[in-house]
């Protein structure tokens, strides 16, 4: 069902973008997309039962989707690890330009308490979606550290980016370069974050059982 119901979600979420940057995230806004693609009404409660929310939760994994394509368009061969990193992030908020002010929205929906947990999971996803992007196949301890590092630079740099008035978004590309040079020493911090955990390593990875490096 999933599969079969993700071409309309992802007409969906991308017809509500130019109205949600306006009225914002709603059922409205929903229900006006679906309008404007002729689909049956009907379908919406099927498709996005809890309304808002899971049209926005749909909209970051649609974005996470699309990036490997858009990085397969420029290509990686003969980039070093830091540079495509970097040009992943890029990417994945240069695609959604025309739209910042319906991403704001959705944070803004993310950032309230009953959705924190989602929003985190989106994060998360999003961070592992931006590695395996760039060749990362790691699925020792590293995979959670990479990840969590990278969670940390992408959150920061798309709060920067909803602000960002400088031309072609320069500062945010300035600000995401460092903090990238920020985490360059990532293989030591890993050392020493394993060495700290000793034992409690293997019952902390436990911890992540439902949020495992892919197969």
């Amino acid at each position: 069902m999933e599969m079969e119901s993700r071409p309309l979600k992802d007409a969906l979420v991308t017809a509500m973008l130019p109205h949600a940057a306006f009225d914002g995230w709603s059922r409205q806004t929903l229900e006006v997309a679906a309008a404007e693609l002729d689909m049956d009404p009907s379908l919406l409660a099927r498709l996005f039962p809890r309304g808002a929310v899971d049209a926005v939760s749909h909209l970051v994994e649609h974005a996470d989707r699309t990036l490997e394509a858009d990085l397969a368009a420029i290509g990686l061969d003969g980039r070093g690890v830091g540079e495509r990193v970097f040009l992943a992030v890029k990417l994945r908020l240069e695609r959604w330009a025309d739209h910042r002010e319906a991403i704001r929205r959705a944070t803004s929906i993310l950032a309230l308490p009953q959705n924190l947990a989602l929003a985190a999971r989106l994060t998360w996803g999003t961070a592992d979606a931006l590695w395996l992007a760039v060749g990362d196949r790691s699925a020792d301890f590293s995979w959670y550290t990479k990840r969590a590092t990278l969670a940390a630079v992408y959150s920061a740099t798309l709060l920067y980016w909803l602000d960002d008035e400088s031309e072609n978004c320069a500062d945010t590309w300035g600000f995401l370069r460092r903090r990238l040079d920020d985490v360059r020493s990532l293989p030591q911090m890993r050392q020493k974050v394993e060495g700290l955990l000793g034992g409690r390593k293997t019952a902390l990875m436990q911890r992540f059982r439902g949020v495992a490096p892919r197969a």
